[in-house]
């Protein structure tokens, strides 16, 4: 994504267009952060907009120095965690997982998952409880660590690492679920 400064001097001076074309450049980039932090594409969109909002109001506030899709990555992504935040009227229910014990079916659960489209990785993902999505994106898809997860969703980073782990063992689980009724005995 190659943003001119000219195109976010015209964007800070409210031009319109220039907007608009700064949104057309975006959109898809903003987008894919979007959909993996929301249940549906107008969830989605809606927080997209919410973001670019934001990203245009503090668009002053833009280092050249920093990567600017670096930059309205961190912005969109500070959005959808306060709007998490927002929408949780209740506690997470926690289900506890049974341990998982190694088996033989590795193997085939590898050979599955490449056998797997981006949305359907993306559907199995939106199964986890939502605080254990939150932090399985933010540490596996965006890099964060445990610490800045945890000052993000205001949580310890133990329970940060849990909520990881809890992710990664269900996402097992529901592979094992998936390649189960294709063995044949």
């Amino acid at each position: 994504m190659n943003i001119e400064l000219e195109l976010l001097t015209a964007c800070i001076n409210h031009e319109r267009k220039a907007e608009y074309e700064l949104y057309k450049i975006t959109y898809s980039y903003l987008m894919g952060v979007c959909f993996r932090y929301t249940n549906s594409r107008e969830d989605a969109e809606e927080k997209l907009n919410m973001g670019f909002l934001k990203i245009l109001k503090n668009l002053d506030k833009y280092k050249p120095e920093i990567p600017f899709k670096t930059w309205i990555r961190k912005v969109m992504i500070n959005i959808l965690i306060d709007e998490f935040r927002k929408d949780k009227k209740h506690k997470e229910n926690i289900e506890y997982v049974e341990e998982y014990y190694e088996t033989r079916d590795y193997a085939e659960q590898n050979s599955a998952i490449s056998k797997m489209n981006m949305e359907q990785i993306h559907a199995l993902i939106m199964k986890l409880p939502p605080m254990s999505q939150k932090v399985f994106n933010l540490y596996i898809i965006d890099g964060f660590s445990h610490k800045e997860i945890g000052d993000m969703l205001s949580m310890s980073e133990g329970t940060s690492k849990w909520h990881l782990n809890f992710s990664r063992s269900k996402l097992k689980d529901m592979l094992t679920n998936l390649v189960s009724p294709l063995k044949t005995v």
